[in-house]
């Protein structure tokens, strides 16, 4: 039984009757959404126009479209049907090859852009606590790397920071460094990533290791173990001793090893010491204890206050005295990366937020030895990894497994609903503020409530899912709330004037329907669009037939009828749960 059977079971009744109901968007999850009277006037009886007759064209197999699709839903922020025959033309693997040499789009520009135009003090209009947001939904909608910035999106999730921490949250353009930091290793090699976010001031101050002084016994002080300790279970090795293939090792009692314990965690806090904020752009020198955040450039060692001697780390690793701060945190960095632990664990994390939230054991071994280096490509190379989760046997089957399913969670389904419908800025720019989504929804990037983001990864809700021993992790955010919140965004995107919370003033982003619309004279052609384009071909019989009934009387009001067929797919489990 996949997740979407177990998730239809109530949010498809609740969505079709609140939309029956004219329930839709609105401010709050609790209010009602109704499209006006001149929006469904069309009577019931009125003919349907016969659609014309399709040109004849030649173009990649409907099967050919339907495996583009789901490959775009795990490689993209989503794709529009042109976009998606464009894929068709290449291999999955000649893909892959030509996005990992494709330039980097940077998101620090785009928020110095706004910045410089609107300027950075508090009380500026636009906020400039948006502008990493504006950023990042600009390179969403437009970059030409989206397998590079969807990658940098699942390693957020991994790497967390927040901007419900004011001093992140206030800074107009920390956020798009950090991001930036992880677009630009999210190619590259695992202990370099890890290195650069060790180091990155938005880090330091997420997990309070910038100012992180060394031991004064005199003081009673000691070093904070924040970080030390969030840097093993989250980013690295995890709690338990892992085999290749998830699974944990046993000791001769039967119980699981840990992979670390108190003691470790002030051996690392020890390393992590003596990091305080860099330069700023006008020209004041780092000096450690330095309060006002910079968070664009990474953290620098300041010797006088990092930890001296010896530190003795994983497996024995003995850091020696008389290394420099930096030297310390290297070794500490290599230590982590080295741990056997770090294929099995990062490799599980990524394959959940990219393709599915139950690996197999076999799949993740396969990962695992990607993860290790094949003597051609080194221990640690992010392409490898991503090859080897992206290309697998079980992320390209054609056909369902038990184990098949992952709760599409509301941010990405906000960002494959503007790319997949289609959208336009009255400007070509993006000041999207995403605070509708935040509230109706619970969830927007780097506004995690903890460190150990939005969900956790072995999170299993109560049922036939943990009875079957599988996980769901984005159901963790799934409440009664938030799916009315869900349809209430939905509705109020496709019945209202915007699509996007934009900044009165500034451009506007609306979807652009008119090609629905067309379709919608057909409603075969319409619904067989929506199940590319969302569901990857597996639009239930179910679904369809129920959406089909809806918009029957409508007659000739063919934007009405596009916008009611979208809303029932979007707000279905089988666009929610994808396969």
């Amino acid at each position: 039984m996949s997740q979407r059977m177990i998730v239809s079971g109530w949010v498809l009744p609740l969505c079709l009757a609140s939309f029956l109901a004219g329930c839709g968007g609105g401010g709050s999850a609790g209010e009602e959404f109704s499209p006006s009277e001149a929006q469904v006037s069309s009577s019931p009886d009125a003919p349907i126009s016969p659609p014309p007759a399709a040109p004849v064209t030649s173009g990649p197999e409907p099967a050919e479209l339907e495996s583009a699709s789901k490959f775009a839903t795990q490689t993209t922020f989503g794709l529009s049907f042109d976009d998606l025959v464009v894929m068709t033309e290449q291999s999955p693997e000649s893909w892959l090859e030509a996005q990992f040499q494709t330039p980097v789009s940077k998101h620090l520009p785009i928020a110095l852009r706004y910045g410089d135009e609107y300027g950075y003090e508090t009380g500026s209009a636009p906020s400039p606590r948006f502008y990493s947001r504006f950023a990042f939904f600009e390179n969403a909608m437009t970059a030409g790397d989206p397998l590079r910035q969807r990658v940098a999106y699942a390693l957020s999730q991994i790497f967390v920071v927040s901007g419900r921490v004011d001093e992140i949250g206030s800074d107009p353009v920390g956020l798009a460094s950090y991001y930036d930091m992880l677009l630009e290793h999210a190619f590259g090699n695992y202990e370099d990533l890890l290195r650069a976010v060790t180091l990155h001031p938005v880090m330091g101050v997420y997990l309070s290791h910038v100012n992180n002084a060394k031991s004064d016994p005199a003081a009673n002080t000691f070093p904070d173990e924040n970080f030390a300790r969030e840097v093993m279970q989250l980013f690295s090795i995890g709690l338990f001793e892992l085999e290749p293939d998830g699974t944990r090792r046993l000791d001769s009692e039967g119980q699981p090893i840990p992979t670390y314990d108190n003691s470790d965690i002030r051996e690392f806090s020890k390393v992590f010491t003596g990091l305080t904020f860099g330069g700023d752009a006008v020209g004041n020198e780092p000096f450690f204890g330095r309060r006002r955040p910079v968070l664009t450039t990474p953290m620098v060692m300041v010797e006088e206050f990092h930890e001296p001697g010896e530190k003795l780390l994983l497996n024995g690793l003995v850091v020696p005295d008389g290394q420099s701060g930096l030297e310390d945190v290297d070794s500490a960095i290599s230590n982590l990366y080295r741990h056997p632990n770090v294929g099995p664990f990062f490799g599980r994390l990524l394959i959940q937020r990219l393709v599915k939230s139950n690996p197999s054991p076999e799949y993740l071994a396969r990962v695992s030895l990607a993860f290790e280096g094949d003597g051609q490509t080194p221990r640690g190379d992010m392409r490898a990894v991503l090859r080897a989760i992206l290309l697998d046997p079980e992320a390209r089957a054609e056909e369902s497994l038990e184990t098949d399913g992952k709760v599409r969670e509301p941010y990405l389904r906000w960002l494959q609903l503007h790319r997949g419908i289609g959208h336009v800025s009255s400007d070509g720019t993006y000041p999207v503020t995403g605070t509708r989504v935040q509230a109706l929804t619970g969830q927007h990037v780097f506004m995690a409530p903890s460190v150990f983001n939005f969900y956790l990864p072995d999170y299993a809700p109560p049922g036939a899912l943990a009875d079957m021993g599988l996980v769901a992790p984005e159901l963790q955010i799934v409440t009664d709330s938030t799916v009315v919140g869900w349809a209430n965004l939905v509705a109020s995107m496709l019945f209202g004037d915007t699509s996007a919370d934009t900044v009165a003033g500034l451009a506007t982003v609306s979807l652009d329907l008119a090609e629905w619309e067309s379709l919608a004279a057909d409603p075969n052609q319409l619904l067989d669009r929506i199940d590319l384009l969302f569901t990857s071909g597996t639009l239930s019989n179910a679904t369809r037939e129920a959406i089909a009934s809806a918009i029957a009387p409508l007659g000739n009001d063919l934007p009405t009828r596009a916008r009611v067929a979208l809303y029932l797919a979007l707000v279905s489990p089988d666009f929610v749960v994808e396969l």
